[in-house]
């Protein structure tokens, strides 16, 4: 039963967390989406300019600088007002924050599926189990050597993050307008795939 309620809390979890993600990335809150996504951007940037273990550091001294002045601000003020407010952060430091070993258990299958599933394409891909697939795949690998070369890990990171905070917010404008162009596209995707499949010997599907 307790196993069950466990399962029970971490979808009703993992549901929140989607909704949440969704209302981040739409703009349904301006403020919450702002804060989160210019902290991100200014992250991102950071990284830019220092190190990994710079960055880390400061944003860590931030914090400690913020939470000290406060506990210190609330201790000041709680001796003269002569109050007994207690600790400032004593809800959240009283906070569970476990894992239990069925939500570890939970989220360790997650990713063992995960990882079972990449491993298993990535060797129907190298060991050319479609030829086609395996074509394309090649040819993905080929524009990412140019991608590489004009941009770094970081400037793909941070084209990755805009493009999240806004693609979506885009396509819900002008979704009949980007169907129509996306729909163009994967037809003449799939021609020039037939055409292909028709011209190389082996690589018409087994479903053909």
């Amino acid at each position: 039963m307790q196993a069950s309620a466990d399962s029970t809390k971490m979808d009703c979890l993992w549901s929140n967390w989607k909704c949440q993600a969704i209302d981040l990335l739409y703009w349904r809150d301006i403020k919450q989406t702002g804060i989160v996504f210019g902290s991100l951007l200014l992250l991102l940037f950071s990284l830019t300019q220092f190190s990994v273990v710079s960055v880390v550091a400061y944003l860590a001294l931030a914090g400690l600088s913020a939470t000290i002045s406060f506990r210190i601000y609330k201790s000041v003020l709680q001796a003269v007002q002569k109050t007994d407010e207690g600790h400032p952060f004593k809800a959240y430091l009283e906070m569970e924050m476990n894992l239990s070993q069925d939500q570890i258990q939970k989220y360790t299958d997650c990713l063992q599926l995960y990882v079972n599933s990449t491993v298993k394409e990535l060797r129907r891909l190298f060991l050319v189990q479609d030829l086609v697939d395996s074509l394309k795949f090649a040819v993905l690998m080929w524009l990412l050597t140019y991608v590489g070369a004009l941009f770094n890990g970081l400037t793909l990171l941070i084209m990755a993050v805009v493009s999240m905070f806004t693609l979506p917010v885009v396509y819900d404008k002008y979704q009949a307008q980007i169907d129509q162009y996306l729909g163009l596209v994967r037809t003449h995707m799939n021609t020039v795939v037939a055409k292909i499949q028709a011209k190389i010997p082996g690589a018409k599907r087994k479903a053909e």
